[in-house]
């Protein structure tokens, strides 16, 4: 008989071994277990795929059958997830490049209803009064409640120069309906005005035009004002985003460095991180960022990075909160499905889901009049026979009426009025500074000189 003698070493490789075994047994125990319960819950499927087929109280193909499964699958993730019908997948790609057919209106589903994130400008639905938040459920006098999101948009659709009644909840307010008229949906992704000798730059939708449109407005307005150019106002109010590449080179336009965004998957090495190249479009000068409930994934990427790097003041109301990144995977068939894969964290590592971008200086969205603003009212000079008073009551034509500019019409907007005097103050502070010190120098190289001849 062979006796083998063992040390202390030997035993703990030993154990270490057999430890390993039992270890990897377990493993390939569990891995079993959930095979068997996956092939359990299939055969459910299976049976339950059966019995509809043979007994449903009407004839439904295959074909409907297995992507309402799909669809249904895809929903309870996450109100982003959802499955694309060859159809759907073709119409987000032709939406993506700026011009789709509907109402004008992106969506999200919120309790089985359809959740309106922003009206895009411009539209059926922003002409129609569509706010962010509104909820839809109904359509045409039919419940909507229980339909998928792909189901409702279907619905949505229509023949061009269609009508369509939808019944809408807003806030406490009871239901109402909103009539409102198909058509095709052009998006005009970036319009610019000036204001008093500021920029102002709106960005209604993250297309694959949006960065190219942005800088073109932007070389536009600082070519017409030239040295008179004081700021810049990016209104990102009821964008509900659209493409992540567009996000990032929009935010990259106005910083040198640092990062802009990163996204965190399933994994903890599934990480990417994305950083800003050197070059500044309007160089340093003051930037106001708007944002509102309707500023969405895209949109807040923007806000985010430019608010951490303490590039820009952002004004307005919270934003949306969607902080997830959805990818879309082509499938057999040319289908695809937008899959939730990661979440989106702004440069300090904050999430965006659920929580929003808070503004720096919260202002409420209103209507303005900047010439009732501007009535003079209880000074001397409106006392019955006061001194050094105006006594022309000539008709100028200031005092006929005129029709509004544009600009002005524009600072009508409570939030844009804000952020205008906002980029005024800023510039006039740094101007005063400026001829203070220049003035201080000047004063200090006088005394000097003063002192150099007394020395002499």
């Amino acid at each position: 008989m062979l006796k083998i003698k063992l040390n202390k070493n030997h035993s703990f490789f030993i154990a270490l071994l057999i430890f390993s075994i039992l270890f990897v047994s377990l493993d390939n125990v569990s891995a079993q277990n959930n095979r068997q319960e996956t092939y359990k819950q299939l055969n459910l499927f299976g049976d339950v795929f059966q019995r509809v087929q043979e007994q449903y109280v009407e004839e439904v193909t295959d074909k409907e059958l297995i992507e309402s499964a799909i669809s249904g699958m895809l929903q309870s993730l996450d109100p982003h997830s959802s499955y694309l019908s060859p159809e759907s997948y073709k119409d987000m790609q032709v939406k993506t490049k700026g011009t789709f057919g509907g109402l004008g209106i992106e969506i999200t589903m919120e309790g089985g209803f359809v959740k309106v994130v922003s009206p895009i400008d411009d539209t059926p639905a922003a002409n129609a009064g569509m706010q962010p938040g509104d909820l839809i459920i109904g359509i045409n006098g039919e419940s909507i409640k229980g339909l998928t999101i792909n189901e409702a948009v279907s619905r949505l659709r229509g023949p061009v120069k269609s009508k369509i009644t939808i019944t809408v909840v807003r806030g406490e307010k009871d239901p109402f309906d909103v009539e409102i008229i198909r058509d095709v949906i052009k998006i005009r992704s970036v319009k610019h005005e000036i204001i008093n000798n500021i920029g102002y730059v709106r960005l209604t939708t993250f297309s694959d035009t949006t960065t190219s449109g942005m800088e073109k407005s932007i070389n536009e307005i600082k070519k017409e004002l030239g040295d008179k150019f004081q700021g810049l106002i990016l209104d990102l109010r009821n964008n509900p985003g659209g493409l992540l590449n567009q996000s990032i080179s929009v935010t990259d336009a106005f910083l040198n460095q640092g990062e802009i965004v990163s996204t965190q998957g399933r994994k903890p090495d599934d990480t990417s991180r994305v950083f800003a190249k050197k070059g500044d479009i309007i160089n340093g000068k003051p930037l106001i960022v708007l944002i509102n409930s309707g500023s969405a994934s895209a949109s807040e990427i923007v806000a985010g990075a430019l608010k951490d790097h303490a590039r820009a003041i952002i004004v307005g109301t919270r934003s949306f909160g969607k902080g997830s990144v959805q990818s879309i995977i082509p499938l057999p068939g040319n289908g695809a499905m937008r899959l939730t894969t990661a979440r989106y964290y702004t440069p300090s590592g904050v999430s965006i889901q659920a929580k929003g971008i808070e503004p720096d200086i919260k202002v409420e969205a209103g209507i303005t009049d900047p010439k009732k603003e501007g009535l003079e009212r209880g000074r001397e000079e409106n006392l019955r026979g006061a001194l050094d008073k105006k006594n022309s009551t000539t008709k100028t034509e200031d005092n006929k009426k005129s029709e509004i500019t544009p600009s002005e019409k524009l600072l009508q907007d409570n939030q844009i009025s804000r952020a205008v005097d906002l980029i005024r103050g800023i510039h006039l502070f740094s101007s005063k500074v400026k001829k203070t010190s220049t003035a201080f120098i000047n004063q200090s190289v006088n005394i000097n000189e003063n002192d150099t001849v007394r020395n002499q």
